[in-house]
């Protein structure tokens, strides 16, 4: 008897655990088809009424992964990535760039499923080190206009993969952020691609290569890789 006791606390909390995050998912889901629209955010909007972003902080710093799947993980550090970002650049709100608030990726640290960490720890520690995916690039957002464009939906566990190629897709056949000058046989390229070069060639292909993959009209081998400036004016 004790056993099967044992056996229904657990699938009660594991199935508590599972809603946690569904309800997370939901209102991330909410909250980004309310303040953005085609990767730009409404952070003059959430700044004047922080409750909404700031119950999801809170659940941030709270979730138990500790029976997670890797893609309820995985949409959950994504989710909470652009959750955060988008809340720190909304209660400092006016900044011209995330980067005036100092130490805003790599020093300031935020409660996350239990764990202090730095939004820089969070996307190289908990998802590229773990799970070895470039696409994550085009799904973390960093409140840049540089930066791949802001999904205005949340990462879900059942459609994550469909979701990671769409944006991949969507961010590597805009012309603006992969700029091809055929009479120069050139291809300008977002500083993401130097910064985070050993993700896009970890597959022993080249960055051109990474790119053409996703591309519908494809780069010539022969073309040669620049870097454009980037653009670290807020994406409002």
């Amino acid at each position: 008897m004790k056993k099967i006791f044992t056996l229904l606390l657990s699938l009660t909390l594991f199935s508590a655990k599972a809603q946690d995050l569904n309800r997370f998912y939901q209102q991330v889901d909410a909250f980004l088809k309310k303040y953005t629209k085609n990767g730009r955010v409404s952070y003059d909007k959430i700044n004047k009424s922080m409750q909404e972003a700031e119950a999801i902080y809170q659940d941030i710093g709270t979730m138990d992964l500790g029976r997670a799947t890797d893609n309820e993980k995985i949409a959950f550090y994504i989710n909470a990535y652009n959750m955060i970002v988008i809340y720190q650049v909304a209660k400092y709100y006016p900044l011209k760039s995330a980067l005036d608030q100092s130490g805003f990726f790599d020093k300031v640290k935020h409660k996350v499923a239990g764990e202090m960490i730095t939004l820089n720890a969070l996307e190289i520690i908990k998802l590229l080190r773990n799970y070895k995916d470039p696409k994550f690039h085009f799904a973390l957002a960093c409140a840049a206009k540089g930066c791949p464009k802001l999904a205005s939906f949340a990462y879900l566990p059942l459609q994550l993969d469909k979701q990671l190629n769409d944006r991949t897709k969507l961010a590597l056949n805009d012309k603006y952020f992969i700029q091809v000058a055929d009479q120069n046989q050139k291809v300008n390229v977002s500083m993401i691609f130097k910064w985070y070069e050993k993700d896009f060639t970890m597959n022993g292909q080249s960055v051109i290569q990474f790119i053409n993959t996703y591309r519908t009209t494809k780069i010539p081998e022969g073309y040669r890789l620049d870097y454009y400036t980037y653009n670290w004016s807020l994406n409002m």
